[in-house]
């Protein structure tokens, strides 16, 4: 192509960034290319919420009416912000390789209060237009008041700064591309597949082309990542599927895992509904979408009566609520007791100490109940976000957590930054050391039983439809009187529980988390 390219873009600071980046990548294939910006509805309509111009063309109308006339030969759009059908006439051409499609949450530092999820102050004002965004937080901390926030991202931080609100929520995306200082403020980061799901296509750029630009899409195709086009177009498939448009309160992420794909979605009616979440996994994209789709036609779903869960939980549990939210009657009871094994501390074993690992919340309860000193350099780890949020609410901060349904793979993790170094384990009296098996030699290892796990007896059946089991433990203890009844279905919290079911033959369900969260995926997931 001999002829210079025009880009159209918009001119706010990350579209100029944008547009500059897909610049410099035709220009590593030798393509000379030059800006042109083309203000939109959107930059000037700026009474009216973000959620309510997404999807309607307000950022893209002018781009897309110069791509038609000629003006422009290309236009480098956010692809999160594209309606999911392309004008006629017009087609992306290529997509940007993926920038973390996280969500960061900005703080003022006097409004931060780390003993609650999210770190954001009890009764805080946080600053969003997205009607995902508000139905996501006020799922896990409901107490927050939503207001609206507008502007390009320099701006929305101003009015941070200005104290407009205690908290925003932004993507981080174009924090990362635009290289700002933040540090003024205290932030938080929400993984893809944590509290907030992501908007469809979420930290990915478009470039869209005339259709019958065949020699430009030719070029095109030597900067597309087909990688990260294969996995949002399961995302935007959803997106079209529900026909909600950009405003719908609607995350989708999808990654691929070696040969896998997974799939977190999350999908409200309203902003202020509790929303339904589900994650499923495909060896294949093919009828990915759909299937995700159908397991949100509630009308058409047979959900169970009723789940049994081994651990007892109170009403402002998450997974009490995602259960109520589809009527699913709940029998919450733990079939175990835990006792105290040690009473005082010897401060020796704070010596030298570099990491202190949790792998449950009643390992946490039982250590902190001995009034540890600790050196104040001292780092947690931690086995899921249950645990993650006891350590926080007696202000501690984690520097590690531990996702994964699978122990294995949360120790390679773990011993990836802490082998070698002195750690200690506050635990249950024989404990699996799940953990500790995946450390180096060279790792100094201290085990600390805190408590003893002491099985009921004379335990009574459940007759719930889904079973899920918290617990090793727990599963002992309950087929030490009870059988399986038929259908019932077996759902554990992670692959160390599953593990007791394996001895016995039994199939069952794992959740993506080992939480309340990834357990509330699995049981909106299952049919009965």
């Amino acid at each position: 192509m001999n002829k210079k390219i025009i880009i159209g873009t918009r001119g706010s600071e990350l579209a100029l960034w944008q547009a500059d980046f897909v610049k410099e990548k035709l220009a590593e294939i030798n393509i000379e290319a030059e800006l042109k910006i083309i203000k939109t509805q959107g930059d000037s309509i700026l009474n009216l919420r973000l959620d309510k111009l997404e999807g309607k063309g307000f950022f893209t109308q002018e781009l897309e009416e110069q791509l038609l006339s000629g003006e422009i030969d290309l236009a480098v759009h956010s692809h999160k912000d594209l309606p999911t059908k392309n004008p006629e006439g017009l087609i992306i051409a290529a997509v940007s390789e993926r920038e973390d499609a996280s969500e960061l949450i900005l703080i003022l530092k006097d409004c931060v209060d780390t003993s609650k999820k999210l770190a954001i102050k009890h009764n805080g004002v946080v600053g969003t237009s997205s009607n995902r965004r508000q139905a996501q937080l006020l799922s896990v901390r409901p107490d927050l008041e939503i207001e609206n926030l507008r502007g390009n991202v320099p701006t929305r931080i101003q009015k941070l700064r200005d104290e407009d609100y205690d908290a925003i929520v932004i993507a981080r995306a174009g924090i990362t591309r635009l290289g700002l200082d933040l540090s003024e403020f205290h932030q938080e980061i929400i993984e893809p597949n944590a509290e907030m799901v992501p908007s469809p296509a979420q930290g990915v750029l478009a470039i869209q082309i005339k259709e019958d630009n065949i020699t430009l899409f030719n070029i095109l195709q030597h900067i597309n990542d087909a990688a990260v086009a294969e996995v949002i177009a399961v995302e935007r498939k959803v997106l079209n599927l529900f026909d909600g448009g950009c405003h719908a309160p609607l995350g989708c992420y999808c990654q691929k895992n070696e040969d896998v794909f997974e799939v977190w979605t999350s999908k409200a009616d309203e902003a202020n509904e509790f929303p339904d979440r589900l994650y499923m996994e495909a060896k294949t994209t093919e009828g990915l979408a759909e299937k995700i789709v159908a397991k949100f036609d509630i009308a058409n779903r047979i959900f169970p009566k009723k789940v049994f869960i081994s651990r007892e939980l109170n009403e402002n549990s998450y997974f009490a609520k995602s259960l109520a939210k589809n009527n699913i009657a709940l029998e919450a009871r733990s079939l175990i007791r835990t006792v105290p094994t040690i009473h005082k501390l010897d401060s020796y074993i704070f010596r030298n100490l570099d990491w202190i690992f949790f792998s449950s919340k009643n390992g946490i309860e039982y250590f902190f109940a001995l009034a540890p000193i600790l050196p104040k350099d001292i780092k947690f780890g931690v086995i899921g976000r249950g645990s993650e949020d006891a350590l926080k609410q007696l202000g501690k901060t984690v520097a590690f957590v531990g996702e994964s349904n699978d122990t294995a793979d949360i120790a390679q993790d773990f011993a990836a930054i802490a082998n070698g170094k002195s750690i200690l384990f506050p635990s249950a009296k024989e404990s699996l050391r799940s953990i500790q098996k995946g450390l180096s030699p060279e790792t100094k290892i201290i085990d600390l039983s805190v408590y003893e796990t002491i099985l009921e007896d004379d335990l009574a059946p459940t007759f719930a439809e889904v079973l899920v089991f918290t617990s090793p433990s727990n599963v002992e203890a309950y087929f030490a009187d009870n059988l399986l009844e038929p259908g019932q279905k077996i759902v554990t919290i992670g692959k160390a529980t599953g593990n007791k079911f394996d001895e016995m033959n039994v199939p069952y369900l794992l959740p993506a988390s080992p939480d309340e969260m990834g357990l509330a995926e699995v049981i909106f997931g299952i049919d009965v």
